[in-house]
């Protein structure tokens, strides 16, 4: 932009700019001298050359689009012309603003994103995705921002926001931080590390995502600067903001900046002062006339004249209020100024009448004295200086210097309030005598400076003294007066008048500005503070006019004239006379702008310029503007024009500028938009009403060709209508004209309709609750729109009922769209088979999820005064996704299960949703599959019973871990889906007509343990266990939202749990009953691996019985309590079973050895041929491999159980009945031969028997309470004697004893 005081360079750059441009129109073509050299330059070439290529006889249709292009020039002219005007009266808005300033409260508005920094985002997150950045994050982190990238960048709602211009970098943030809360506080708890400081680290390292490669520095520079000139703007950005609104070229600005001389403030005052006497005039002519517009009410015409003078007059204490130059240090009085009082107005002239003591003027003068010439009479080493002083103030001395070199460079400051002062400078030189006083004087001079005169230094002749023989005595100094803020102009003036300046006079004048409106011309003498006589300028008129005769004296003539008082004034030279009169027009308020007789300078003349350069520079300016048209602009007088037009017009402008700048204004004015539109309403008397009606139908059509627009600002704009219309002054206008209430009905009625399909269009019109608060203010918006009058407020069943029709028009609409989404998506248009029908339905359900999540997450809080309404939308919406769902259920096959995973998925939304949970489509959706699980249940159970019948009666009780040992590694199913698979039934119960599919065998061990742990039972109990464990838990998964259906299926699957677990246990007990009876009764008998599985079985069986049998919520725990007392009596009875096998393997150990008894043939032979053979050979221990086998037997046992059976109790009360029992039956046999000597071979036998039982059982933990029993005792104090006795009898036991011993540990090594 060109500085509006430009060099003469730039001045003459635009002279030659001109000069081709008055080069340019051809002959003939009649262009308005106004048109620039792009437009003349445009239309006569293409005239000419379409001339000069058409027949003679034009045809109809070449004329009429001849006609056509000339009306479409004449309009873009006309419409160039008034841009122009406009732009003038914006100018003089920015140029002196007195009623608004630039508000610095508004909300700072944020940079838009635009569809190729939308795309940009987007591959800058895939590409984070991608593992192409340096960015380190953790798996939450990347989850979080792979849902932000699907469900929010990609999504086509945010596309066409972006393309709408609603969306701001500020909003992709805010939405993701939103969008992470609830990921970030569901995380689990980390010591050392809080949520917040995880929240801090996200957002970080999402705006390094957003931010990409660029440098952080530039865009928070470019943000810093964008941001400064959002909020304030200076002179220079307003004016070319406005040129880029109107349209308006450089050179353009600069001609009209400078003929309207907006930098002179006192002429802009004068401007405004003219405008408002222009206003009162009008508003008297219309009073006079009658022609008012037509209101409401005949009454209100007498009011529309008040409110006129009133807005008039509260501009002119606006202007009384602006200090009378802006800098200015003087306080000036201010006149009293009556209400709907015209400046012309002569009823108060006693009033307002000035004094010589209102008019105060005060100068500083800086004296510098150079040096002083001629002084030759004094010696070269005498002393000189020298004394200044302004009559009436102090006197200052310069320093001293020698006659030689009388130079001294020093200033002086003075304050004065006379406008002609005497300036008083004396030399003196220092007096030599030794009686002398005083120093001698040797010249003086007296000055009376002016703040016209020259600023430069001058030499003075000095008037010497009779001491001083140098007559030729002259002193170089400089004074500079400076001119007070209120002292328009000055100098020396021929006057004569009636009232004042009665003699044709010479005399010097000072044009005073007292306040805004009331000037004075003060005549003065030398060394006067106060005028002599002085003229209030009120009611004058300044005029050229030409020489009176009989008045000698001055050449350039102006008078100023009011009734009854002619003024003449005269000047010395043309020049002088018009500063004085553009001054004085400027200080009268006149309408009649004086023309000068002649013409100061002609640019376009030859020779002309040189002769006239004294020419004042804004008569140059003046006449180069008028050579280019601009006269008329700048002339123009404001009050003439239709400035409600105009204001709508660059209200309209501004308005497209702003919304297509890089700011989300959302409609909102700039505040320097905001300040330029405020100051031009206040100044031309644009009404409020007016200006909101035509912003709110400018935001409305924005509105309904896709903009985004803030309803708080539409709901701001509306009520100041609003309450204007129905008589709530809000701007202190109680006028309503009848165009202004038919508009705002008119637009009331579009406000209605455009909310209400906003609210229809909630999803898309504010997606994910962007922009922030706007949805919850187009609700307040409706209801204010809604309300007949602004005292009355709308009832809140008819606000309800609107916005409940609204949402159910939006639930359709909302489905229609993600139904049509979903089609797409899936590619329909081929066969659809039940399955993919049901797959399409789940898709469906999820989408339908995924809105009502979205709308519970960023829209519920707007309509948290109607949540009832959200519910009923909630509820609409689901009800036609249940007509296509019941469609789509209808074709499925009745066998088939696999719809269970829509029901879940469902059910687990609606069951967490308060409002939503037992609604009606909940309800619905249990009516609908309530039969469906009840019949899946039963079979279930008829299915498992019989697989267990087969099971059974099939089953080799091999342990589950040793038939799968072997078996591949496979790929496992995964088991933790977000949906639990529905267990597949087994093979068709007898005499059922449906055709199951066939429920999967347990297979491989791996499966059961994501469920439980435990591989050592049998095929058909882990398969029957998971069976039930699987149904249980698909029926808990299930989580059916009705209590009482919800205990009937807990019930029922823990009643059918007993009944099966009961079944298997009864069969696992007979099996090991019969299982024992066929075994060996001899040392030759191994627990096998069966007999462990059996014992596992029935853990299992207690394990399960706990998670499957029991009830829960305080109940009975019957089915519990039952199968377990069940289990306990099991295990009983197969402990005793296993224990009176053991207890027969020792008794047939001991029939072995009973031969030996005393008094036996078998005895006697045996005895003997051991002995005998003895003393030729080593003849083994006879009996010492039957202790052996049983004491392998009974070790291999011990290990086997120990290391199979996966129940210690069961273990322990099962070692201490077999020690129990034994013992029992050795202390039996023993009793038995109580009067009968032990056979040494028997002792032996029953010795290593005892002590190997003893030592083993207490190494399997079998307490010492039991291991030392009575029996225990009695068998060992037997065995002692008998061994004693043996010793003495047979000479030694060979090495066996009851005592413990190295050598036994070593023979059992």
């Amino acid at each position: 932009m060109l500085d509006p005081s430009s060099s003469e360079e730039e001045s003459d750059g635009i002279v030659e700019e001109e000069s081709k441009e008055a080069m340019a129109p051809q002959a003939g073509s009649r262009i308005s001298p106004s048109r620039t050299s792009e437009s003349s330059g445009g239309l006569a070439p293409s005239s000419s050359s379409r001339s000069s290529a058409r027949p003679t006889s034009p045809s109809p249709s070449a004329a009429s689009e001849e006609k056509e292009d000339l009306e479409k020039m004449q309009r873009e002219e006309e419409d160039r012309k008034k841009k122009l005007q406009l732009y003038v009266f914006v100018m003089r808005c920015v140029a002196y603003p007195f009623n608004a300033k630039q508000p610095t409260d508004m909300a700072r508005r944020q940079q838009k994103i635009t569809k190729q920094q939308l795309q940009q985002t987007k591959d800058r997150f895939q590409a984070f995705l991608n593992g192409d950045t340096q960015i380190v994050a953790d798996e939450a982190f990347i989850n979080a921002v792979q849902s932000f990238n699907e469900v929010f960048l990609k999504s086509d709602r945010v596309a066409k926001m972006v393309q709408s211009g609603g969306f701001s970098a500020n909003d992709f943030r805010e939405v993701f931080k939103r969008h992470i809360e609830k990921r970030v506080r569901s995380l689990p708890e980390i010591d050392g590390l809080s949520k917040e400081t995880v929240l801090s680290s996200w957002m970080a390292k999402f705006d390094t995502i957003y931010r990409g490669d660029e440098d952080p520095r530039k865009a928070q520079q470019r943000m810093t600067a964008s941001a400064a000139s959002e909020l304030i703007l200076s002179k220079d950005q307003l004016y070319e903001m406005f040129q880029n609104i109107l349209g308006i070229k450089k050179f353009e600005h600069q001609l009209l900046y400078q003929a309207c001389q907006l930098d002179n403030l006192d002429e802009q005052a004068a401007q405004i002062r003219r405008e408002l006497d222009g206003r009162l005039q009008m508003a008297d002519q219309i009073a006079r006339g009658g022609k008012f517009p037509k209101f409401v009410s005949k009454e209100m015409e007498a009011m529309f004249i008040e409110e006129l003078k009133s807005s008039v007059n509260q501009l002119m204490a606006n202007l009384e209020s602006m200090p009378v130059s802006k800098g200015g240090e003087f306080k000036l009085q201010k006149l009293k100024r009556g209400h709907n009082t015209s400046i012309i107005d002569m009823g108060q002239e006693d009033e307002n009448t000035l004094s010589k003591s209102d008019v105060v003027l005060s100068f500083t003068l800086e004296v510098v004295i150079m040096e002083v010439v001629g002084l030759k009479s004094l010696a070269p080493n005498r002393i000189v200086y020298c004394t200044m002083e302004v009559e009436g103030g102090e006197k200052l001395q310069t320093d001293q210097a020698e006659a030689s070199k009388p130079t001294w460079g020093t200033q002086g400051d003075f304050t004065t309030t006379h406008p002609l002062p005497g300036v008083k400078v004396k030399l003196f030189t220092e007096s030599t005598g030794v009686l002398a006083l005083e120093d001698k004087e040797l010249g003086r001079v007296v000055l009376h400076p002016t703040p016209n005169s020259p600023k430069q230094s001058e030499l003075h002749k000095m008037t010497v003294t009779k001491a001083c023989p140098d007559h030729d005595l002259r002193i170089k100094l400089a004074i500079r007066m400076d001119k007070p803020q209120n002292m328009k102009h000055c100098g020396y003036l021929w006057a004569f008048g009636k009232n004042v300046w009665k003699r044709w006079k010479k005399r010097f004048f000072v044009l005073v500005q007292v306040s805004q409106y009331t000037f004075a011309m003060c005549s003065y003498r030398e060394k006067k503070s106060e005028p002599q006589e002085l003229l209030q300028l009120d009611g004058y008129t300044v005029d050229y006019s030409d020489p009176q005769p009989g008045l000698d004296g001055g050449r350039a003539f102006f008078n100023a004239v009011k009734e009854g008082d002619t003024v003449i004034f005269a000047s010395d030279d043309e020049q002088d006379r018009i500063l004085w009169v553009q001054a004085m027009y400027r200080a009268t308020g006149q309408s009649h702008k004086p023309v000068p007789p002649t013409q100061v300078q002609k640019l376009n003349s030859k020779g002309g310029a040189s002769a006239q350069m004294d020419a004042p520079i804004s008569q140059f300016y003046a006449d180069r503007a008028q050579k280019h048209g601009m006269d008329e602009f700048i002339s123009a007088n404001p009050c003439s024009f239709d400035h409600a037009s105009l204001f709508e017009m660059v209200q309209r402008l501004t308005l497209d500028h702003r919304l297509n700048d890089t700011f989300c204004c959302l409609g909102w004015f700039s505040p320097g938009q905001v300040f330029v539109l405020d100051e031009y309403c206040a100044r031309n008397g644009v009404r409020g009403c007016h200006r909101h009606l035509c912003y709110l139908r400018d935001l409305l059509e924005r509105a309904e060709s896709g903009a985004i627009i803030d309803p708080t600002l539409l709901h701001y704009s509306f009520a100041f209508c609003a309450s204007h219309v129905h008589g709530n002054r809000p701007d202190g206008l109680s006028t309503v004209k009848v165009d202004e209430k038919e508009r705002f009905e008119d637009i009331k009625e579009r406000l209605r309709v455009i909310l209400e399909n906003q609210i229809v269009n909630f999803r898309y019109c504010f997606p994910f609750g962007r922009p922030e608060g706007a949805l919850k203010a187009t609700l307040s918006l409706l209801e204010r729109v809604l309300m007949k009058d602004i005292a009355t407020p709308v009832p809140p069943e008819e606000v309800k009922g609107v916005i409940r029709k609204c949402l159910e028009q939006a639930a359709q609409l909302n489905y229609e769209r993600i139904k049509e989404y979903a089609t797409i998506e899936e590619n329909v248009g081929r066969l659809v088979t039940p399955a993919k029908k049901l797959e399409e339905t789940i898709r469906l359900a999820e989408l339908v999820i995924e809105v009502l999540q979205q709308n519970q997450e960023h829209h519920a809080e707007a309509f948290a005064w109607w949540t009832d309404l959200m519910v009923e939308h909630a509820e609409n919406f689901l009800a036609l996704y249940a007509i296509d769902m019941d469609a789509a259920l209808e074709i499925q096959s009745p066998e088939s299960w696999d719809s269970f995973p829509l029901f879940q998925l469902l059910n687990d939304f609606l069951r967490t949703d308060y409002h939503l949970c037992n609604g009606k489509f909940h309800k619905h959706l249990q009516d609908l599959y309530a039969p469906l699980v009840v019949r899946y249940v039963d079979l279930m159970e008829s299915s498992i019973a019989q697989s267990i019948h087969k099971g059974f009666e099939r089953e080799s009780w091999e342990p589950v871990k040793s038939l799968t040992s072997n078996l591949p590694n496979v790929n496992l199913p995964n088991v933790n889906l977000q949906i639990p698979k529905v267990p597949n039934l087994p093979v068709p119960v007898a005499g059922l007509s449906v055709n199951l599919p066939q429920m999967p065998s347990f297979s491989t061990p791996s499966w059961m343990a994501a469920i439980y742990d435990s591989d050592n039972g049998s095929g058909t109990s882990e398969d029957l266990f998971w069976k039930l464990e699987a149904l249980q838990t698909f029926i808990r998964d299930l989580h059916w939202p009705e209590e009482e259906f919800a205990k009937h299926l807990e019930s029922r699957i823990q009643l059918m749990s007993s009944n099966m677990i009961e079944n298997c246990v009864k069969r696992t007990r007979m099996a090991f009953e019969s299982k024992l009876t066929k075994s060996s009764k001899s040392t030759d008998f191994r627990i096998s691996p069966t007999l462990c599985t059996m014992f596992n079985v029935m853990v299992d069986a207690k394990d399960q019985s706990a998670k499957l049998c029991a009830m829960e919520m305080g109940q009975e725990k019957q089915y519990h309590t039952q199968i377990d007392e069940l289990i306990e009596e099991s295990v009983k009875d197969m402990i005793q079973f296993l224990v009176a096998k053991f207890v027969v393997i020792l008794e047939s150990v001991l029939a072995k050895i009973s031969r030996y008894d005393e008094g036996t043939l078998f005895s006697s032979f045996l005895s003997f041929t051991v002995k005998a053979a003895s003393k030729y050979v080593d003849v083994p221990k006879p009996g010492m491999d039957v202790a052996d086998g049983y004491v392998t037997f009974v070790r291999h046992s011990q290990d086997i159980l120990r290391d199979k059976v996966n129940e210690e109790v069961y273990i322990e009360r099962l070692f201490d009945q077999w020690y129990t029992a034994t013992m029992n039956l050795l202390g039996t046999w023993l009793t038995e031969r109580m009067e009968q000597q032990l056979h040494v071979y028997q002792l032996k036998i029953l010795i290593r028997i005892t002590k190997k039982k003893y030592r083993d059982f207490r190494l399997q933990g079998v307490l010492d309470s039991t291991l030392n029993s009575k029996m225990y005792d009695t068998v060992r104090n037997r065995l002692t004697i008998e061994e004693a006795t043996a010793s003495v009898r047979e000479g030694g036991m060979q090495g066996i004893s009851m005592k413990d011993s190295d050598e036994e540990d070593e023979d059992d090594d």
